[in-house]
């Protein structure tokens, strides 16, 4: 049920009017209407309504009312709908044929997706080479670092000595060898002269045959050498008489074209004087044609002066013409002059009478001028007397003023000044104290950096002694592991037969290569003593085990604790 108010329709149903009670049939029939009709007004209700103020509509009516009030709305909805619609059955279509490998899409999908499954597996292959390569690289590196480890162990003084004794070993053994082989050779030499002389015999024998029979060939193929030249000559003598033949030949052509270009000379000639005789005599025509040409150009420069001369003649006439009317112009203006200058001298006297008594005016007017300036004058100077002496009154009375200012100004001034004073002097005692404690913190930063640099000088040489000991420690295994190899080398020597002594000397106990006795204390180095001559040269160890004999068998002591000898032992 809705309600419609103002609503420009033709009404159906009762007329305006009182209402009247319903019975139970007319209660049906209202309930059937309801059912076909709408019933429109200010309140359409059944209980205790005015039936006058309601207003029935037919179902088809009030469908077409709602239809036209709300047709935008229901289009929209409907072109939403379609819309959904549309959408949806392009997403199952996508949906369904996305799948299908018949079509572009489908084709294009599909190799994407094999180009993915390729570059994946390419993506894997490049990294599994990677990883390879890593490993290889790796491993390379670290053959390199064992090489050159190795190869910088074997560049070492001491490797280097020790490698130059196994040189040595091997020098003598061949040494040795060289010996044996000469020995042999001098033993197997005895007894083989004449087997020697005798095929020495056969060889030179051999070779005489042999080069017999070189010369005669030699001699046969100089001999075929000697024909075929002849040969060359009788065919270069043929070649010659034909040349000759043909140079005859070639002579009688010559003269016969030599012949020829006399001829066309001489006609060329012919030609050339025939010429030259045209061109002479056009050039006589020229000369005669440019002589009558002349004499008509001088006939010309005559009448062109004939007419000249007229023309001067006419000129002198009209200068003259010109001349005589000048000389009357000239007349005509002189005597207007005259008319001119007797009336201005006519009026000029008329002006000399009147200027006698201008100047007689002029003069009194001048004196009564005078005389006013005069007392102008006196009344002018007592005027700026009177100012100047109120000026200088006024600036003594400034002076005496600003004297008293300037009394105050530095009375003002001297106070300021003590206040400065004062004020420098507090500063002077606050800075003092800024300095007292600025030096007092200053003396402690001191101390710290001077608790600092002895904990750092006590770190230094704690790191020192650490640094000794490890060097201690890498010199005893570098020691030990120089003796394995030495050992290792001897051993080697020995079953090749190798003379060990060499390496025996090269391999003693203590690195640093002196002659010196050894340092247990410095990790077993053995140094170097010099002698204090300009050479330098290393002085040699001669201490031996006789030497420590002596000592034991000597009841000096400790030399370190001997009162009467110092140890020394010759």
């Amino acid at each position: 049920m809705a309600t419609v108010q103002n609503a420009n329709f033709i009404q159906y149903g009762r007329r305006a009017g009182k209402s009247k009670p319903k019975s139970a049939k007319k209660a049906r029939e209202t309930e059937n209407d309801s059912e076909q009709g709408v019933m429109i007004g200010p309140m359409a209700a059944l209980d205790g309504t005015d039936l006058r103020q309601i207003k029935v509509l037919p179902r088809q009516e009030w469908d077409r009312i709602q239809q036209s009030l709300h047709s935008n709305e229901r289009e929209m909805e409907r072109i939403r709908q379609v819309r959904a619609e549309k959408e949806t059955l392009h997403a199952e279509s996508k949906e369904i044929v996305q799948n299908w490998s018949n079509t572009i899409a489908g084709q294009r999908q599909m190799k994407l997706q094999a180009r993915k499954l390729r570059e994946a597996k390419e993506e894997e292959n490049r990294v599994k080479i990677d990883i390879e390569e890593a490993q290889f690289q790796a491993s390379k590196r670290k053959e390199a670092i064992e090489k050159a480890k190795t190869t910088q162990y074997y560049q070492t003084d001491r490797i280097k000595s020790f490698h130059g004794a196994l040189l040595l070993t091997e020098v003598l053994k061949e040494r040795e060898a060289q010996v044996e082989l000469k020995k042999q050779k001098e033993a197997s030499s005895v007894g083989k002269d004449q087997e020697l002389l005798k095929h020495y015999r056969e060889e030179y024998e051999r070779g005489t045959i042999e080069d017999q029979k070189n010369a005669k060939d030699r001699y046969l193929e100089r001999k075929k050498v000697a024909e075929y030249q002849k040969m060359q000559t009788r065919e270069h003598d043929v070649q010659r008489e034909k040349e000759k033949v043909d140079d005859k030949r070639e002579g009688v052509e010559l003269q016969k074209l030599a012949k020829l270009h006399e001829w066309e000379q001489k006609k060329l000639e012919e030609v050339r004087k025939k010429e030259k005789m045209n061109i002479m005599q056009s050039h006589k025509d020229h000369v005669l044609n440019k002589a009558a040409i002349h004499a008509l150009e001088e006939q010309k420069e005559e009448e062109e002066e004939e007419e000249i001369r007229l023309f001067a003649a006419a000129k002198k006439r009209m200068l003259k013409l010109r001349k005589e009317k000048e000389a009357h112009l000239f007349k005509e203006v002189m005597d207007h002059k005259d008319r001119m200058t007797n009336r201005l001298a006519a009026q000029l006297k008329q002006k000399v009478d009147d200027e006698d008594v201008r100047i007689k005016k002029a003069t009194e007017e001048k004196e009564m001028k005078l005389q006013r300036e005069i007392a102008q004058k006196q009344e002018k100077l007592q005027q700026d007397l009177a100012a100047i002496t109120a000026h200088r009154n006024e600036q003594l009375a400034l002076k005496e003023q600003k004297t008293k200012e300037d009394r105050q100004n530095a009375l003002e001034h001297q106070e300021m000044k003590l206040e400065a004073d004062q004020v420098f002097a507090a500063k002077q005692a606050e800075r003092r104290k800024n300095q007292r404690e600025t030096n007092k913190k200053l003396q402690e930063f001191h101390l710290e950096q001077v608790n600092e640099r002895a904990a750092k000088e006590r770190g230094g040489r704690e790191d020192d002694l650490y640094h000794d000991e490890k060097l201690l420690q890498l010199h005893s295994i570098e020691e030990e592991q120089f003796q394995q190899y030495a050992n290792k080398v001897i051993s080697e020597a020995k079953k090749k037969d190798r003379n060990p002594y060499p390496l025996y000397k090269a391999s003693l106990a203590g690195s640093g290569g002196g002659r010196g006795p050894q340092f247990n204390g410095k990790g077993g180095i053995r140094p170097s003593y010099l002698t204090t001559d300009g050479y330098g040269v290393q002085l040699p160890n001669n201490q031996r085990s006789t030497t420590e004999s002596i000592k034991s068998k000597s009841d000096v002591g400790d030399a370190s604790v001997a009162k009467k000898r110092l140890g020394f032992v010759w």
